[in-house]
This record gives structure tokens, C-alpha cells and sequence, in this order.
């Protein structure tokens, strides 16, 4: 059961727009040695819906060789297609994932018991530990409690990253928390409150660009130091809410690019920050003296 900060990371780019590999082994150096708890590619971060199928196993095949077993890789082999996120699954486990990440099944739009099918149907071809990602805002999918008990039972599913930002949702769903089933909260802005109900963790783009802190931070609350960690929650609060002021990875980009990372820019039909959005993320860096 990983604990801590696991970084949802982007995807750097150069400037033709192709991916530069280069720029992701040496982020992915430089988590391990900022002390990130695990490294998650092709997420919603890594821009995944813009990416080629071979671009994805590049980056998954990368991350895996460069981490070395050195920190957990978690790659995202979701689709809304359950036989594609089978196959996605099966590739990245023979590659050395040590986990995935399997996103609810999108725009299709199940019932329950397609849900759970769904999941089972990926765990049931695997070996290896898989997330399960409830993203309603981005899925048009809510998955419910009922259905989430049920998947939950599978051996080889041991956690959910929960990002609907509900709280009432989060408090029910930590009832399912046991040794082998944990929840992690998929909202940096309320990272501190959801794991006040029993979570494991924190499933981050903030620690993109600060990787110690984020780790310190969800460290200081399961190590005990309630005070510190909800003081560091409401510290780094409105750089969070800065870092979703328009759609991510568009600012968290921004800020990496702005102090200095050079991660490039997005792929279609993401694009640049309107100035406004921008200099509103500028004078939130600055109050934390990112920049």
C-alpha cells in the first residue's frame, strides 16, 4: 500500500510538439530524489487523450526503466473501451509496472453493474495492484458507493484516487477503507480534510513543481503532525486554486515553465493562459516565493 505523495505528472513536450523523453527521465531523476512516493504518467496531467498509443507506451516504457525500481510507477491504462483497457493493462504490467491506474468508463455511461464488470474484467487479467479513478468532472461518470464497495473487493484492486471533490462522497467511501483497499484524494485542494477520514495519500499535480513539500506535507499527517500538515494545506491553498484556474495541466505547465523547468507547451486543443488567468497564477507564486 504506497503512502504519501504520488505525483501526477506531466508530459514535457519540445518545441516541435513531440515528446521530449529526455526532459521526462530527468523529471523523473529528480522525484526520486525530492522524495516523491510514487510517480503516476498517463493520467489526466500527462495530457493522455492527446497522446498516440505509441507515444504512451514510450513514456510508460521510460519511466519504468529510468525509476529502476527506485520509486513505484503507476501507469494509466484506462479507456472507456474495457477491452482496450485490458490490453493497456496486460502491456504495462509485462513492461514492470508496479500499478495502474484504470479511469471509469467515460461517455458509454454504465450501470452499475457494467461498472463493476468493467473493473473486474481489467483486474481479473492482471497482477498487479490497479487504482481505480473516479473523476466525474472530467468523465461525465459518477461512480457510486454501491458500485465502488463491489469493485473493491477484487484482490487485485487496492485503492481509488477520489476526484470528485465531494466530501459528503469521500466520508462514505472511507468506510470501505481496510488493509487492502485504501482511498486517495485526487483534489490537492482538499488533500488534508480527505485524509483526516482514514486516506493513504495524495495523488498530486502540485507536486510537480513542489515535490518535497507536497511529500512533507502528506507525510506530516500520517506520521501524526495534524497541525503542520493542515498549516502547509492552507500555506500553498491559493497556488493550489491557481493551478486549476483554467484546465490542467494548462497553469501547473505555466508555473513549471515559469521557474525555469522548460516542460513546453500543450497539445491540441489545450494552448497557452489567457493573460489574466496567468498573471492571477503569477501573484500566487510570488506569495509563496516560487517566484
Amino acid at each position: 500500500m504506497i503512502r504519501g505523495s504520488m505525483v501526477a505528472l506531466i508530459t514535457p513536450f519540445n518545441e516541435d510538439g513531440s515528446v521530449n523523453y529526455d526532459k521526462l527521465r530527468e523529471l523523473v531523476e529528480w522525484h526520486i530524489a525530492e522524495q516523491t512516493d510514487a510517480i503516476l504518467v498517463l493520467g489526466t496531467t500527462a495530457e493522455t487523450p492527446a497522446l498516440t498509443i505509441t507515444e504512451e507506451d514510450e513514456i510508460a516504457r521510460i519511466s519504468i526503466e529510468t525509476a529502476a525500481g527506485r520509486v513505484p510507477i503507476i501507469v494509466g491504462s484506462g479507456s472507456n473501451n474495457t477491452m482496450i483497457a485490458m490490453e493497456q493493462s496486460i502491456k504495462y504490467e509485462k513492461m514492470g509496472a508496479d500499478a495502474l491506474l484504470v479511469i471509469t468508463p467515460y461517455y458509454n455511461k454504465t450501470n452499475k453493474a457494467g461498472m463493476v464488470n468493467h473493473f473486474y474484467t481489467v483486474a481479473d487479467a492482471v497482477n498487479i495492484p490497479i487504482y481505480v479513478y473516479n473523476v466525474p468532472g472530467r468523465t461525465g461518470v459518477s461512480l457510486t458507493y454501491e458500485a465502488l464497495a463491489e469493485i473493491s473487493k477484487h484482490k487485485n484492486i487496492v485503492g481509488i484516487k477520489e476526484a470528485s471533490g465531494d466530501m459528503s462522497f469521500i466520508t462514505k467511501i472511507s468506510r470501505l477503507i481496510t488493509d487492502d483497499f485504501n482511498v486517495y484524494c485526487g483534489n490537492d485542494d482538499i488533500s488534508i480534510p480527505l485524509m483526516s477520514m482514514g486516506g493513504a495519500g495524495i495523488i498530486s499535480v502540485l507536486a510537480n513543481i513542489l515535490p518535497r513539500q507536497t511529500h512533507e506535507m502528506a507525510m506530516a499527517y500520517l506520521e501524526g503532525d495534524v497541525k503542520k500538515a493542515a498549516d502547509m494545506q492552507k500555506y500553498y491553498l491559493d497556488f493550489i486554486n491557481a493551478l486549476f484556474i483554467e484546465t490542467n495541466p494548462i497553469p501547473i505547465k505555466e508555473a513549471m515553465n515559469l521557474v525555469g523547468m522548460n516542460v513546453g507547451g500543450y497539445r491540441m486543443p489545450l494552448c497557452t493562459m489567457e493573460e489574466d488567468t496567468k498573471a492571477k497564477l503569477i501573484e500566487t507564486m510570488k506569495a509563496i516565493d516560487l517566484l
